[in-house]
């Protein structure tokens, strides 16, 4: 493949997913009303949007806000002119500026935004109504994923509450799931990793010992972004197996955490030793068990998945 067409592929957008965008913005603009007067009001959603950034900015400067908002400077200065006729607008010198004016909501201005911004949280709240808790929740998340994804740099970063707990109807099927797709995206192995994953969950939920194995799952900011297992291989030897971490949740510790759980169950059930299989390439997962005191004890390679790999046989004394 050459340089070229890498760069093609690497920036080919599917024609379904672009439809799919277009089709999700004019259910949106629909549904909130952006094609109406905007809040009931004569004004249009941008001048909406530049009254709230003065209302709330410490020291609001028009050259900043129109950057913010994506507008031209022409543009911005009709939307302030018009503000300054109705009467809701004051301007002061920039103490550090002589070429800005600090802009300010006049006592007019404050009592022309108060109602929009009393309709924008009504409407809000509307929508949410007919929800299920758990659906808001799901809506939350979902709009909070999207401003991640399309504007990583600017979207604050979300508070990161993890929780490791055990698990419920679906998370198996889940852990099959992220194992065949982050491998496939990530090294290229086929469904037949998929399969060995699936039937080692199988496994597990069929044969389960619940006083000598266990499960968790991660979740973070309520969303599931890992695994991990322990089970019976001996009454002396405990196995880890399908630690999986979402590359969301990746550089946080979690998955070091997730491997402690571990070492700390098997240690309390007497378990004498733990093993663990995995492959070279694995560079992350093996650094997070050398840095626990598992020691790397054979080594082989075989063609799996698809690919040319060797296979690695992992353990820790307890």
């Amino acid at each position: 493949m050459t340089m070229a067409t890498m760069s093609e592929s690497s920036t080919f957008v599917d024609a379904a997913a672009v439809k799919a965008i277009r089709q999700f913005n004019r259910f949106y603009t629909r549904r909130i009303g952006a094609l109406d007067p905007y809040l009931g009001s004569p004004m249009s959603l941008t001048d909406v949007r530049v009254l709230y950034e003065l209302a709330h900015r410490a020291m609001a400067v028009a050259s900043e806000i129109g950057r913010d908002l994506g507008l031209d400077a022409g543009y911005m200065s009709r939307i302030l002119r018009r503000f300054e006729t109705e009467g809701w607008l004051t301007r002061e010198p920039h103490p550090r500026d002589a070429r800005q004016s600090v802009l300010r909501l006049s006592e007019a201005g404050h009592a022309a935004f108060a109602p929009l911004q009393q309709k924008s949280r009504e409407e809000a709240a509307g929508l949410l109504a007919p929800l299920a808790p758990a659906q808001r929740e799901q809506l939350v998340r979902a709009m909070g994923t999207m401003q991640s994804l399309l504007d990583p740099e600017t979207t604050p970063a979300r508070p990161q509450a993890a929780v490791l707990r055990d698990p419920a109807p679906g998370d198996i099927g889940w852990v099959v799931q992220q194992h065949g797709e982050i491998y496939a995206r990530e090294y290229g192995w086929n469904s037949k990793f998929e399969a060995l994953v699936a039937g080692i969950a199988s496994e597990f939920l069929l044969k389960f010992q619940p006083e000598w194995e266990r499960c968790w799952i991660a979740e973070l900011n309520g969303e599931r972004v890992g695994a991990i297992f322990v089970v019976r291989k001996s009454a002396t030897v405990a196995q880890l197996r399908m630690l999986i971490l979402a590359p969301s949740a990746r550089g946080l510790g979690l998955g070091g955490k997730l491997v402690d759980e571990c070492i700390a169950f098997a240690r309390l059930k007497g378990y004498r030793k733990m093993l663990l299989w995995t492959n070279s390439c694995l560079l992350a997962a093996r650094e997070i068990y050398a840095k626990r005191g598992f020691r790397l004890t054979q080594s082989e390679p075989h063609e799996g998945y698809g690919t040319e790999l060797v296979g690695e046989t992992w353990e820790l004394k307890l």
